[in-house]
């Protein structure tokens, strides 16, 4: 396949969050309460949420930095490329990269809302469904063409929880973003059918993805206190096959035949020895008389579960015995994971390595994941102008230049000073 011909479909990007996105979506008698930015005395942007700092302002968005800085967090939008918290941006960055959709999962409040959810009560549920507002009506919703809404959940509220995926899914929404291990934050765990019951079916009724991204729980690796920060990135995936177990081996996917997972960011190489796992242990251990209705866990997990990959160059050689329907491709943007802006070079390099296809190529980059998430990449783009080459070509001006923090500051500050005066 020629690299201008491929289609790139990301289904974990993130986006860092612009300060004034709750001004429009909170109602009046609660907007005291809403999350708000403030600069401290050194510089530094924080999220404050009812007098507590709340998550990060920009976690990891090192796009287009030098990589000896990547291990620090920028200190604010003014130190980050704009197309991490600008939708307009952000679209001409996706246009440089070739990519044509892309889901966005948050920043401050957590990849599964946990930093705004440590506050559970009534506000909280009320600012959550503002956040999720803003997400669907403003950022996804500014290019409807180009993005696939994601929504926050009030996860401590069953009854909330379901009113919330009924009402983000007439929205438009295609996913919701959930703990990868409930348990960690004090919630019943995935194997309690009575607190997650009704949120399933509501999953289920609605169509609706629920995504469970690495680094949710981090809490189930003890390791070593005096190791480095290497320990937890290399090991985050091993976290995918935790949550897995608990929904494959729990009611979720053994008594929700509609219901669907995806497992984002955690690569997929994980997957073929956890099934080989999975099938050996039931069917060497019949006297536990789990039920899976006549199928083995592995064709179970394949028929409920997509999980997606930045780089996985051994996995992809095992692609069909993974399942070729249950993988997807992944940006990551604009974290130091990232391909930018040689995603597609990237992306075809290591799938034509690995003996893929034009067609495995198609159900990598876009197909799977188009149909999981019930999203149709051409209903307001023609094929013709999705492709890399189309979107290149509209952004043959996008400034690829690698700059270091500092410069990015000196740029933001020089351009809000002339737009001041």
């Amino acid at each position: 396949m020629r690299i201008d011909d491929l289609v790139l479909l990301s289904i974990d990007d993130h986006v860092v969050e612009p300060p004034d996105m709750f001004t429009r979506h909170v109602p009046a008698k609660w907007a005291e309460y809403a999350p708000h930015v403030v600069v401290d005395e050194q510089g530094v942007d924080h999220w404050i949420y009812r007098g507590k700092s709340t998550g990060v302002t920009g976690l990891n968005a090192v796009v287009t930095w030098p990589p000896e800085e990547w291990g620090l967090n920028p200190a604010g939008f003014a130190e980050m490329r704009p197309g991490v918290y600008d939708i307009h941006e952000r679209v001409r960055d996706m246009d440089r990269n070739g990519i044509l959709g892309s889901m966005c999962f948050p920043t401050f409040a957590g990849f599964s809302a946990r930093h705004l959810n440590q506050l559970r009560d009534d506000i909280t549920t009320i600012m959550v469904a503002a956040y999720n507002d803003w997400h669907i009506d403003e950022w996804a919703g500014a290019y409807p063409d180009r993005f696939l809404a994601l929504a926050l959940m009030p996860t401590w509220n069953p009854e909330a929880m379901v009113k919330e995926v009924h009402r983000v899914a007439k929205k438009g929404a295609r996913a919701i973003t959930m703990p990868e291990l409930p348990h960690l934050e004090g919630l019943p765990s995935y194997h309690d059918i009575e607190y997650w019951g009704p949120v399933f079916k509501a999953l289920s009724d609605t169509g609706l993805v629920m995504c469970c991204h690495i680094g949710t729980g981090f809490a189930a690796l003890d390791l070593a206190k005096d190791g480095p920060i290497d320990n937890l990135m290399v090991l985050a995936p091993q976290i995918s096959g935790i949550c897995a177990q608990d929904l494959l081996w729990g009611p979720a996917m053994r008594s929700y035949p509609d219901l669907k997972f995806a497992f984002s960011e955690g690569g997929i190489g994980w997957i073929s020895m956890y099934l080989d796992r999975s099938d050996r242990h039931y069917t060497n251990q019949r006297w536990l008389r789990r039920d899976f209705g006549g199928k083995l866990p592995s064709e179970v997990f394949r028929e409920h579960s997509l999980a997606c990959y930045v780089t996985d160059p051994t996995a992809l050689k095992l692609r069909h015995e993974i399942g070729i329907e249950n993988i997807a491709w992944e940006c990551d943007y604009p974290h130091s994971d990232c391909f930018w802006p040689d995603a597609p070079e990237k992306v075809l390099a290591e799938l034509e390595a690995a003996g893929a296809d034009d067609s495995d190529i198609n159900k990598i980059t876009w197909e799977n994941s188009a149909r999981f998430f019930n999203w149709d990449p051409f209903a307001l783009t023609p094929r013709d102008q999705a492709t890399v080459g189309a979107l290149r070509a509209k952004a043959t001006d996008v400034d690829t230049t690698v700059r270091p923090r500092a410069e990015w500051r000196r740029r933001y500050e020089e351009k809000h000073a002339v737009s001041a005066s």
